[in-house]
């Protein structure tokens, strides 16, 4: 046996060592076939069409040149596999994502429907959330769904929290009444920087998507459908409550919404670990690891970031 070789017992085959030449395989096209793929792939005929289009076109010719995905391979070394048709490619939309590290920087907002006794008929409920402490900042329910209503919410908002004048962004969905005129116009002149979702994405305003199911699938969600537009008022501003002043949301170490946008996690939050470590002291043995993680991060993003920020979000929790 030729030292340049060494035995191994994978089917019974020699194998070279790592370092010297192997024979090309036998089934590889050799430069005339792979120049006759290309030929016959940029033909006029076939310049539009994808290799499963012109493999069984030349197959009912009577010609067999090579497989499918021979075909794409040889396309691929030569930097042409790309699309053929006169379709643009779809464009891929960046991921709408803002930063905040405070309350009252960035909102977003919806519009969910309220079930009536009336078959086929809702009420509306104008909502708008700060992303940063999760506090539920406007709420309204109309007996309709237009720009109008969405746009008084708004002002009433900023009147609430004080933002006249402060840059804030409001993030919303596609909607007809997010995009109406009469929005857009308050927008502008209260300064606030809008912000759309991705066209026919459907998780691009999570934060206001969540809040709704948590609403109809807590306890406080009513049995029957609204008999009045009063009555779905009502259950909205109590709602609200809880969820606000009430509600340990877990998207922000069990605080409320409420303590969050005051300021008084962190405080909460040191106490709880003080709480902890304490317990620790008295029952060593029962802690086998550390204890629990109370620590909340000071900046909130909303959606999945692009990786530039995944970086800076890991570095500022």
């Amino acid at each position: 046996m030729s030292a340049d070789f060494v035995k191994e017992q994978v089917g019974g085959r020699m194998r070279a060592r790592s370092g010297t030449a192997r024979a090309a395989p036998s089934n590889k096209l050799s430069e005339a076939e792979r120049e006759r793929v290309l030929a016959i792939a940029n033909e006029p005929a076939h310049a539009s069409l994808a290799p499963h289009q012109i493999v069984p076109r030349l197959a009912d010719q009577g010609v067999y040149v090579a497989s499918e995905s021979t075909f794409y391979r040889v396309l691929k070394a030569a930097n042409q596999q790309h699309g053929r048709g006169r379709a643009r490619r779809p464009s891929r939309r960046v991921v709408t994502t803002h930063r905040a590290d405070g309350p009252n920087q960035l909102w977003c907002w919806d519009i969910t429907w309220l079930p009536t006794t009336v078959k086929g008929q809702f009420y509306y409920w104008y909502m708008m959330k700060d992303v940063y402490s999760r506090k539920l900042v406007a709420n309204e329910v109309h007996a309709s769904e237009t720009s109008e209503h969405a746009a008084r919410l708004l002002v009433n908002g900023c009147l609430r929290e004080g933002l006249a004048g402060r840059p804030l962004v409001l993030h919303s969905d596609n909607g007809a009444a997010m995009k109406g005129s009469t929005m857009l116009a308050s927008m502008q002149n209260l300064g606030v920087m809008p912000s759309f979702s991705r066209p026919r994405v459907s998780n691009d305003n999570a934060h206001a998507e969540t809040l709704f199911r948590t609403a109809k699938y807590c306890p406080l969600w009513p049995q029957k459908p609204f008999e009045t537009l009063d009555e779905a008022r009502a259950w909205v501003q109590r709602f609200v409550q809880w969820y606000n002043e009430e509600h340990r949301h877990n998207g922000i170490r069990y605080v409320t919404p409420a303590q969050r946008h005051r300021g008084e996690a962190p405080e909460l939050l040191r106490h709880r670990i003080a709480v902890y470590e304490a317990a620790r002291k008295r029952k060593p043995q029962r802690w086998t690891r550390t204890t629990r993680n109370w620590s909340l991060s000071d900046v909130v993003w909303l959606n999945p970031e692009r990786e530039v920020d995944r970086g800076q979000k890991r570095k500022a929790a």
